[in-house]
């Protein structure tokens, strides 16, 4: 079962990314998307059961237009530091817990850290995160925490858990 849902996934992806319904294109799709299952298939994550609940759908798409409102903050914020005459940046690498339980919400996370400029994720070991940051504010650990993960974590946990 988990293979077929694998597959219906893939093919819709190949099918919106090349936005093009020839025979060949999904013949070429359909190709793809099965080698891709024969090959990732006992690698994927059990579904949970609780993936029908349409709440879930809803706070999905709040955290898209979170998420693009902070990558449109931290892009300027970029922009200022590379173009102020100073350069001011402070980089480090800070350790953050998170209050995450499920493994997706964690790599959820992960990438929405690594996605918004000034910041990339390094490594997660259990629940913390060590991140890469251009400036760090504080050596406070809970200021650095909500400053970094509190702004994408609460969606999260919605979604996932």
């Amino acid at each position: 079962m988990r293979a077929i849902v694998l597959f219906i996934f893939l093919f819709l992806i190949w099918l919106v990314l090349t936005f093009n319904v020839e025979n060949q294109n999904i013949l070429v799709g359909a190709v793809i998307a099965v080698l891709a299952t024969a090959l990732m298939s006992k690698y994927s994550l059990k579904p949970s059961k609780k993936i029908l609940n349409p709440v879930r759908y809803l706070w999905a798409i709040i955290y898209g237009f979170i998420f693009l409102w902070e990558c449109i903050k931290a892009n300027l914020d970029v922009a200022y530091r590379v173009l102020h005459p100073g350069l001011p940046v402070k980089p480090g690498i800070v350790k953050a817990k998170s209050t995450l339980k499920s493994d997706v919400a964690k790599i959820f996370l992960a990438n929405s850290i690594t996605m918004t400029p000034g910041t990339i994720t390094v490594d997660i070991k259990d629940n913390e995160f060590f991140v890469h940051w251009i400036y760090v504010y504080s050596k406070d650990e809970k200021i650095y925490t909500q400053k970094i993960l509190g702004r994408f974590e609460k969606y999260l946990k919605r979604i996932f858990e």
